[in-house]
Order: structure tokens, then sequence, then C-alpha cells
């Protein structure tokens, strides 16, 4: 069994950065499978290009879901309080991303501190594709 992970910041500390690997069509099919969202703009090129995208887009629960990913090393110390995501752009097979966040506050209480984050996810052109806020109580 792994130690936890210490969790201990301060308000304006930055988190590391993570670079998650390109987008794929397959994940992107499964993902489908799994959430039960088979609109075809997320599988299929000519139906998404009959929707006036240039092509096949993720599903912006999967973008949310990989900003879970970020802070899932942490839940074994504590739970996620709140966690609203912007979507703030499209994401696209073979889009590499990189999600980045900051502490933007902490609360004391008797026996738990509650952490908030500021979190930007940005593709490989530096363009912000999402963004979101989240509370970690630990």
């Amino acid at each position: 069994m792994t130690e936890p992970l210490s969790v201990h910041w301060e308000t304006g500390d930055r988190l590391k950065s993570i670079t998650l690997p390109p987008v794929t069509r397959m994940e992107l099919i499964q993902y489908a499978g799994v959430s039960g969202d088979f609109n075809p703009i997320h599988t299929i090129d000519e139906e998404a290009e009959k929707a006036g995208l240039p092509g096949v887009i993720a599903h912006g629960m999967l973008t949310m879901a990989k900003i879970s990913r970020y802070f899932s090393r942490y839940l074994e110390n504590g739970w996620l309080q709140h966690f609203h995501t912007r979507f703030d752009g499209m994401v696209f097979v073979g889009d590499v991303l990189t999600i980045d966040g900051s502490v933007v506050g902490k609360e004391e209480r008797d026996t738990e501190t509650v952490y908030r984050f500021e979190v930007f996810v940005r593709n490989q052109k530096g363009k912000r594709v999402a963004s979101g806020e989240l509370a970690l109580l630990v």
C-alpha cells in the first residue's frame, strides 16, 4: 500500500501541470458507450460536418472527467465538495490537453480544511478549451 499524498497548500500555490495523451476516436466511442451519449457529432465525421463542425468533437463531460483525473490522486485524503466546469472551446480528435491549476482559497474548519482551486485545460495550441472551479475537503 502506498502512502497517501500529502495535501497542504497555501492560497496562490500552483499545482503541477499534467499533459494527457492525444484524444483518440476510440476514446470517444468508448465514452459514448459508457455514458450513453450516442450523439453522432462525437463519433461520425459526416454527422459532425452536417452540424457545421470541422470533425467530431469530444463530449464535454469527457473533458470534465479529465479535469477530475487531475485531482483523483488526492481523494484518499478527502473528497470533492464542489465541482463546476465551463466549456470554453471544442476538443477534437488528436488534441493534446494540458491541465493546470492553482489554489485560490483555503478555509480552516474545526478538524478539516477546504481548499478551493481554479483549473484550466488548454490544447496543444495553447487555446483554453475548459476551465473549472472545485473545492477539496481534507
